[in-house]
């Protein structure tokens, strides 16, 4: 069974060396970007990633516009993207899933539940 690919869209390095670490430490492969301009860049090339991690508040470009516009590569349609976001407010996650997302995780991140979430993938 092959490793499964996981590419963290975040602006703050120390939230993707954490992930990175959780998520390297259970098998998973990582790859990272520090801006949502830089992941879709990557995600054009075909890139092999089976899942997104999407942080929703950077600068430049956010979560919210940067999700329509990975569905509407191609060959991203069906990639599962979990956003990842400090805003734990009532109608987030809803609003997160209206912009294209298959699910939401809160900061801090709860790694049991980022795991249960990837494992369905």
């Amino acid at each position: 069974m092959s490793r499964k690919r996981v590419l963290i869209i975040d602006d703050d390095a120390r939230n993707i060396f954490a992930l990175k670490a959780t998520l390297k430490a259970r098998s998973f492969d990582c790859l990272s970007c520090g801006s949502a301009p830089e992941a879709l860049d990557l995600l054009k090339t075909g890139e092999p990633v089976d899942a997104i991690l999407i942080d929703m508040m950077m600068p430049e470009m956010d979560g919210y516009e940067a999700i329509p516009l990975i569905r509407q590569i191609e060959s991203r349609k069906e990639t599962p993207i979990i956003s990842v976001t400090a805003q734990a407010m009532v109608g987030d996650r809803e609003k997160c899933l209206r912009a294209g997302a298959n699910d939401y995780i809160s900061k801090p991140v709860d790694v049991d539940r980022l795991l249960r979430l990837l494992s369905q993938l």
